[in-house]
């Protein structure tokens, strides 16, 4: 429910799905911000924990809230391009996504991408691993979704492993939820003995 399906990564298999380690690194990743209800909180938490993470970030709300953006960049995280209107790479006609992406490089300069949904077309991998490394994830903490209990998805947290990359949200839709989630598993985590990374 909450890893990748296997069949994915071998339908897919030049898109990061996990990064190999020979510790305990994981990578922590925070998709559709920057939004200024949550995404400052989630900036002064990873602070506070001494922890780095991938902000795959939307292309209109940086250009909304870039102060906030050049906090994320301040704080020394990385950011990945994440399209400019959260776009669904199946229902979006190729050269219209491709366009969004073009567009978000004017306010993200990265050489990640992360496409909306995990949902992009195998036709259109090839054309944008030119320019980008397609990371998607191994662990995804579903905290957009309200039917799951904050404590079956915090249960779910010790499968995580070494090499995985996780996936948390900064919008709207997660701020409440996110407040109650972070901070145990990143608490649970560290007590593991696992480290957090940047993707590099």
């Amino acid at each position: 429910m909450f890893r990748s399906p296997t069949v994915l990564r071998r339908i897919f298999p030049l898109r990061i799905w996990g990064i190999s380690v020979s510790d305990q690194s994981l990578f922590l990743t925070f998709d559709d911000g920057p939004n200024p209800e949550i995404t400052p909180w989630v900036l002064e938490f990873l602070e506070r924990e001494g922890i780095k993470a991938t902000f795959f970030c939307v292309g209109e709300n940086v250009q909304k809230h870039p102060e906030i953006y050049q906090q994320i960049l301040s704080f020394g995280h990385r950011v990945g391009n994440h399209t400019m209107k959260h776009l669904n790479g199946m229902k979006t006609p190729k050269n219209d996504y491709l366009a969004s992406i073009s567009e978000t490089e004017q306010y993200i300069q990265s050489n990640l991408f992360r496409p909306p949904y995990g949902r992009l077309r195998k036709t259109m991998d090839a054309t944008l691993r030119q320019r980008f490394q397609i990371v998607m994830w191994s662990w995804l903490s579903k905290d957009y979704d309200n039917t799951i209990e904050i404590s079956k998805i915090i249960k779910a947290s010790n499968r995580i492993k070494a090499g995985d990359i996780l996936v948390f949200h900064d919008n709207v839709k997660t701020k409440d939820r996110l407040k109650e989630l972070l901070p145990p598993i990143i608490k649970n985590l560290k007590e593991k003995g696992f480290a957090f990374r940047l993707i590099e």
